[in-house]
């Protein structure tokens, strides 16, 4: 089962005992918050639970699965998220 936004604004809501109304706010606040700093080559981390950060990717050499063609993959960036060790021990 997968919990959507609302299902986490309605939880944290419930565990917080703060309105649904402010919960989303701080939703979507701590989401813009991780896109600038992921934007900007800031880490975040939330210890024991996860971190996120962005990372280079250097160009390389792809091929075309459709073709079979080479293709020029340019440098970029991507995002790597990790989990910690609390989260990794709740999946046991």
């Amino acid at each position: 089962m997968a919990l959507s936004r609302n299902d986490l604004v309605a939880e944290l809501a419930a565990k917080t005992g703060s309105t649904k109304k402010d919960v989303d706010e701080f939703v979507t606040a701590f989401a813009e918050l991780v896109i600038d700093s992921v934007a900007k080559g800031e880490k975040i981390s939330i210890p024991g639970v996860l971190s996120v950060e962005r990372v280079a990717r250097a160009a390389r050499t792809g091929r075309n699965p459709a073709t079979g063609e080479t293709i020029d993959i340019p440098a970029g960036f991507g995002v790597k998220v990790s989990a910690g060790s609390r989260l990794k021990a709740a999946a046991k």
